[in-house]
């Protein structure tokens, strides 16, 4: 799917909520993205819709926060020094810090914590979200990747 471009959210940004994003800490980012996340689950509800529709609603709930968001973003990925044709491809990218792996699957499976860490490694990022949509409650789902010395520690919430 990371064959358009990367969508950009920001057109209705107002000035008083770019100040305010910019004081925001890493973990405020990861709460607030949380709280869109239910938003978005509350008003669409779920299980049951695809993974692109979340995502894209997801991207226009988090704008409509005042947060900077790009969607599909691509990543080159280097080899032994070498770029690869093939782009490593991020569903939302918040901020330029915060990755959003976007899911609408039953359960949230081992590979896709995997998949997050891989994504958080391959582009220097240090924050990650995992939000399953596919949960009866999307906080159920959400799986939380901050940086511990190296190690990354998950943490559900509620």
């Amino acid at each position: 799917m990371c064959n358009a471009k990367t969508q950009s959210y920001e057109n209705n940004v107002t000035k008083n909520q770019k100040a305010q994003r910019f004081g925001m800490t890493e973990n405020e980012l990861s709460n607030t993205v949380i709280g869109a996340a239910i938003e978005v689950h509350r008003q669409l509800g779920g299980p049951g819709l695809l993974e692109d529709i979340y995502e894209e609603a997801l991207c226009r709930e988090l704008q409509a926060r005042g947060l900077r968001v790009e969607r599909q973003v691509q990543v080159p990925v280097m080899y032994k020094g070498q770029r690869l044709k093939k782009s490593l491809c991020l569903d939302i990218l918040v901020e330029d810090k915060l990755i959003i792996e976007v899911k609408a699957a039953e359960k949230l499976l081992p590979v896709f914590d995997a998949q997050l860490l891989t994504y958080l490694r391959l582009s220097g990022k240090k924050l990650g979200l995992l939000v399953n949509f596919g949960e009866s409650r999307v906080s159920e789902g959400v799986l939380k990747f901050p940086p511990f010395f190296g190690q990354v520690v998950k943490t559900r919430f509620w």
